[in-house]
């Protein structure tokens, strides 16, 4: 449930896309308003995560789960119904906001509900299965559904899968949330929504007007820097600095930035490719991006058994590496260019290295926070992807642009010539980009002890009662403070995740931990 949630968020970000056409041919849209059916989703999306984020560590995880579920749901049915374009533009806006509470209770709910160990790597492989293929699943989907039935059916088809997830929550999911003691963070809060709102609007208009939205990112670096400022000096920071300052979350959110980045412009110039250069329909488009998705989900199955061995750090440096190779092989793409010479082995590329990546980078980005931060852990991972591929594209977007032009002669049109090598500009920036990540990974990502990443020490999240676990006490502070100091008589100290402020999350772990240091001490008096 958990996952099909996710799926549904990556997947409602594309499935329009598809059927923007008809839609603009039916409420007789403009270019100017057109845009916004997926600038509304994104702006709400991006704006309010953050927000999203605390408030679930604050109110409940479940709470803010089903909330989001049912404002998903209420958009998708008043965009599937709408009559003209600012209908539509608002359902979609609503489906953005109740994304936005949605994403970061999903995977901050994943983590508290599995055990670190084999259950959660299973979790987060399906997780990340569902993360990095949603977006192709959209195209598809959106395909089929617009030349079968109609448009407004990529909203309809949402609309009882939101129903289920917020109903099965209810009954399934328990409710945990941090301690309750602490202020609220309201200018943080508004500081954040305006920022990151401003910086994604920015970027979509930089995409499509150029210059004129410097203004807009201008007013948005402003206010994310007043935000970070606040966040600095405020015991009850709507983003702790604690998390700031945990290098595994750190290069965690730079790695998925460059990687949120990489992906937008892998879907949006192949998909312009596909369906203009090579001429395919809305189905077949969708289709082309099949390999891409069986890649994805076959990565993603293996990754959780082989980190438990390896830790993430190895799977980050080859996943980022393999997303660059996939992107540099791209940059050969020309108007003679077929699939399955120049399009296929880059999407099986990229669909391994994202299938590996959503993985580990969830392990690292949000696993390595404490408990009592999973909500905005888990904002801060989502926003970076959203804001880097933001970003990302309308950098790309200007550098195909750019040079295009320039090998178009005054006057003329441009030739597929001139457009394909645009494109390839763009695929060479994207692999730069992408070439960071992996110095990003080598750099700020701790290299994993034999007991692997762990999990800060964090005050126990307060359940609600009622749910089978109990509240957090003195005696099992006691009992974790005697676990983790048997642990550092029988394991040695671990350097590199002391740095990295990193500690073990699960108690199980601890008391086997314990149990070991017993032996070897009395292995040690009778050899004394």
């Amino acid at each position: 449930m958990l996952a099909g949630s996710q799926l549904l968020i990556v997947l409602d970000a594309t499935i329009v896309n598809v059927a923007l056409p008809d839609i603009r041919d039916d409420l007789a849209l403009g270019p100017a308003d057109l845009h916004w059916v997926i600038t509304a989703y994104v702006l709400a999306f991006g704006g309010f995560l953050l927000l999203g984020g605390r408030l679930a560590d604050r109110l409940g995880r479940r709470r803010l789960f089903v909330a989001g579920a049912t404002a998903f749901g209420v958009g998708s049915l008043l965009a599937a119904s709408a009559a003209s374009g600012a209908v539509l533009i608002a359902g979609r806006a609503l489906q953005g906001v109740g994304a936005a509470a949605l994403a970061p209770s999903s995977l901050a709910l994943l983590m508290v509900v599995f055990a670190s160990g084999r259950d959660r790597d299973r979790a987060l492989a399906v997780w990340g299965a569902v993360s990095a293929s949603g977006a192709a699943l959209g195209l598809i989907l959106g395909g089929l559904l617009t030349e079968y039935l109609s448009w407004p059916w990529v909203f309809w088809a949402t609309v009882p899968v939101a129903a289920v997830a917020a109903a099965t929550a209810v009954l399934v999911l328990p409710e945990s949330r941090a301690g309750r003691g602490e202020r609220f963070d309201v200018a943080g809060a508004l500081l954040a929504t305006a920022g990151l709102g401003g910086l994604v609007l920015g970027s979509v208009r930089a995409a499509q007007d150029g210059w004129s939205a410097l203004p807009v990112l201008l007013v948005a670096a402003c206010l994310l820097l007043t935000f970070a400022r606040l966040q600095a000096v405020r015991s009850y920071a709507l983003v702790p600095v604690r998390l700031i300052r945990n290098r595994a979350v750190l290069g965690g959110n730079l790695t998925g930035l460059t990687l949120g980045a990489a992906i937008w412009a892998l879907f949006y110039f192949m998909s312009l490719f596909t369906g203009g250069t090579l001429g395919y329909g809305a189905v077949a488009t969708g289709l082309a991006f099949l390999p891409l998705t069986v890649a994805i989900v076959v990565a993603s199955t293996i990754t959780g058994a082989v980190m438990r061995r390896t830790g993430p750090r190895p799977l980050l440096i080859l996943s980022t590496a393999l997303v660059a190779l996939a992107l540099a092989g791209l940059i050969r793409v020309a108007p003679d260019s077929t699939y399955p010479g120049t399009v296929l082995p880059a999407f099986v590329l990229a669909g391994l290295g994202l299938g590996i990546a959503f993985v580990a980078l969830a392990t690292v980005a949000v696993g390595s926070a404490p408990e009592q931060d999973s909500g905005v852990a888990a904002a801060l991972f989502t926003s970076a992807q959203q804001v880097g591929g933001a970003i990302g594209l309308a950098v790309l977007t200007a550098v195909s642009t750019a040079r295009t032009a320039a090998l178009t002669p005054p006057g003329t049109a441009a030739t597929a010539e001139a457009v394909t090598r645009g494109w390839s500009a763009g695929f060479l920036t994207a692999a730069g980009l992408m070439a960071a990540g992996v110095v990003v990974v080598l750099t700020m990502i701790p290299v994993r002890s034999r007991r692997g990443l762990r999990r800060p020490r964090a005050r126990a999240a307060v359940r609600e009662p009622g749910d089978g676990q109990d509240q957090g006490g003195g005696a099992d502070a006691g009992h974790v403070d005697a676990a983790a100091a048997a642990e550092h008589g029988a394991a040695g100290a671990v350097d590199g995740l002391v740095e990295a402020g990193l500690e073990q999350p699960a108690q199980a772990e601890q008391g086997d931990a314990a149990q070991r240091g017993q032996r070897e001490a009395a292995q040690g008096e009778r050899r004394g």
